[in-house]
């Protein structure tokens, strides 16, 4: 039995996405490179830019003690031809210090990747992470968290938490990202739909 191309590259795929969260949460910085499409770009609410850059930064902030983790969900996968939109349910995890408290922000959302096939290999193109919501915690369940409402109130509903605890150590969080609902979303889905018929990728 032989396995449909389609569903081989779905399988093909799914595998380029479960190795980018080993790898770059492991560290695997030479295997991490592998799954990148040679102009491929990283969205991040912390990050955009090009794929080195982000292994780059992403090494400075390991040495700084930043910690963010993925834990991946389902996928779903459409393939036209040498290219295919996956989206895949994740979390991000991040651990950080907020005015001295210990926290975990775990942000629940989608990747929403553009891949393509080069020399025969899925690799991936753009990702453009889906932010849907999130929560914070003291990693101490007997601290006391006392947040700053009108900052929290004035950020992105899917991150605005996880935002919160990125700007507190330093880093500008880019706050028109795609949410669960809204403009920007829709426009991702439009920009998806016309690169997978064979448009250019808007970036």
């Amino acid at each position: 039995m032989t396995l449909d191309e389609d569903l081989k590259a779905e399988l093909q795929i799914r595998q380029l996405v479960e190795r980018w969260a080993l790898w770059r949460d492991a560290g695997d910085w030479e295997r991490f490179a592998t799954v990148w499409h040679p102009d491929g770009v990283m969205m991040a609410t912390w990050f955009q830019g090009p794929f080195r850059d982000f292994i780059r930064v992403t090494q400075e902030g390991w040495a700084k003690g930043v910690s963010i983790l993925h834990f991946l969900g389902g996928s779903a996968i459409d393939v036209r031809g040498e290219r295919a939109i996956a989206q895949t349910k994740m979390t991000i995890s991040q651990r950080g210090p907020v005015d001295g408290v210990l926290c975990d922000v775990v942000c629940t959302g989608r990747f929403y990747d553009f891949v393509q096939r080069v020399d025969g290999a899925w690799k991936l193109l753009h990702r453009q992470p889906i932010y849907e919501k999130d929560r914070i915690d003291p990693v101490d369940p007997a601290a006391t968290l006392r947040l700053d409402a009108a900052a929290l109130a004035a950020l992105p509903e899917g991150y605005r938490h996880l935002a919160y605890v990125q700007q507190r150590i330093g880093y500008r969080v880019k706050l028109d990202m795609p949410m669960l609902k809204g403009a920007a979303v829709e426009d991702l889905y439009r920009r998806g739909a016309r690169w997978l018929a064979g448009g250019a990728l808007e970036r």
